[in-house]
């Protein structure tokens, strides 16, 4: 797999990829494949290795953030960490969602089990979570979901998805309905700069999403 032909955005101070669907961004501890084995293919003329900005969850595709150089990597953390970020998702969830529109907020925590291992749970004893939502299309008993997180916690969206909407994502083989791919995609990004223009990222979904893609840019 080629990195450099993922590329969507690129500039002195960062570069962003559409990350595929299957490819983890950290190094498993097994060993494997990674975005991270493959910072080299993003240098694009630099020697620095580019630095990984934030997450995306293995089966998650969509944009995906890296800094160029030690000054760009600290204002992208500022970003972040003042929540300055504006995340916007795409999910196809396997049942009807009752209303329009809203915000889920559920606190979730993980639990683990030596039998299960470990995954994401509804708890109001966890961590804060909030996550924004709007039906974008509905058919079949499905129903094509854009979420916009303001908070990042671990499986956010798809715990919320299933704890907050009733209905799991498609392919989600932990929290939805397993077959095929995890139908989760991070279509835009945006983050805002010290000085200049707010980058704005956008990838397109998926060929996996099928006829559903045509409905991902009903929302702004």
């Amino acid at each position: 797999m080629d990195l450099e032909s993922r590329i969507i955005f690129i500039d002195a101070a960062v570069v962003a990829i559409d990350k595929p669907a299957g490819l983890p961004v950290d190094t498993p501890r097994r060993g494997g494949d990674s975005v991270e084995n493959r910072l080299h293919q993003l240098r694009q003329g630099y020697k620095r290795l580019p630095a990984i900005m934030h997450r995306l969850d293995q089966d998650t595709s969509g944009c995906l953030l890296l800094a160029r150089n030690p000054p760009a990597r600290k204002w992208v953390q500022a970003a972040f960490e003042a929540h300055e970020v504006r995340k916007r998702y795409v999910a196809l969830l396997g049942g009807t969602v009752e209303g329009e529109e809203g915000v889920i907020d559920l606190p979730i925590a993980k639990v683990s089990s030596e039998k299960a291992g470990w995954r994401m749970v509804a708890d109001a004893s966890g961590k804060p979570a909030v996550t924004n939502w709007k039906k974008l299309h509905e058919a079949e008993g499905r129903t094509l979901v854009e979420f916009v997180p303001e908070t990042g916690r671990t499986h956010q969206i798809r715990v919320h998805a299933r704890e907050g909407l009733g209905a799991g994502i498609v392919g989600d083989r932990v929290y939805g309905f397993p077959g095929g791919p995890m139908l989760l995609h991070a279509h835009r990004l945006e983050v805002p700069r010290p000085k200049g223009k707010t980058i704005k990222l956008e990838a397109p979904l998926p060929d996996h999403f099928g006829e559903w893609a045509a409905f991902a840019g009903v929302s702004s």
